[in-house]
């Protein structure tokens, strides 16, 4: 089944208001900037998505990306790791105002619930957290003499994810450290949607090389020259 999709625009047009999207990167590095962008030209033509339940590993930077969702008061509750960044005055403002949630996950524990929700597991135990206020009201039991807390799984109806190569099949690869969160999102989500610097034909991918099966992605477009979120704040980028 040939998976590419003709544009950006075209790619996310059917995320609804109040839809959860999980968003790969860590920070700029293999951050989808033109899928989040594409998301943002929508709200501003039609008003929608809003009231998005996003799940990331911070809470963006500057106006641009991630941040530029925030910006835009499209976000009503966020689940990551890190909130405080570089520029992270789109969250922060709407957080002190009461205007955005946020569920903080340690990072380990943020991936592997990202990867339970994707390998059907709906909760495990981890030491992470405990006697800490962000085990408050979570089950708790001992194994071995030692205390661990019950996390849940987390899972998405969207996830939007950055590749180096796709086929038109769906399988991927990523660049270096941009791989982060993306191979989780994409079994935890039950439409990802990928943005590839290039899509090459089908077997154009040593099997050997794939890091993401196809079976877990539902579209793809090709973005060749992908934008950075770091160059876009050093100019200053709003959108």
């Amino acid at each position: 089944m040939d998976k590419t999709i003709a544009g950006v625009a075209e790619a996310v047009a059917d995320i609804p208001d109040g839809a959860t999207v999980m968003i790969g990167g860590f920070g700029g590095s293999g951050s989808p900037i033109e899928l989040i962008h594409a998301l943002i030209a929508r709200f501003k033509a039609t008003g929608s998505p809003k009231n998005l339940t996003v799940i990331n590993n911070n809470a963006g930077n500057g106006k641009v990306g991630l941040a530029g969702l925030i910006d835009h008061d499209m976000v009503a509750k966020l689940v990551c790791s890190f909130p405080r960044s570089v520029d992270p005055k789109a969250f922060t403002e709407r957080y002190l105002a009461g205007k955005i949630e946020l569920e903080l996950v340690p990072q380990g524990t943020l991936a592997e619930r990202i990867r339970a929700g994707g390998a059907g597991i709906p909760a495990f135990y981890t030491p992470t957290s405990y006697g800490t206020q962000l085990a408050e009201g979570k089950p708790v039991e001992e194994f071995e003499g030692r205390p661990y807390v019950r996390e849940r799984w987390l899972k998405a109806e969207y996830a939007l994810v950055k590749a180096e190569l796709a086929d038109p099949y769906g399988n991927l690869t990523f660049r270096m450290a941009g791989r982060n969160f993306g191979p989780l999102m994409c079994m935890a989500a039950a439409v990802t949607i990928v943005q590839a610097s290039k899509i090459v034909p089908p077997g154009g991918i040593d099997p050997e090389h794939v890091i993401t099966p196809g079976i877990f992605v539902q579209r793809v477009v090709e973005v060749p020259n992908p934008q950075q979120e770091e160059t876009l704040l050093r100019a200053g980028a709003t959108l």
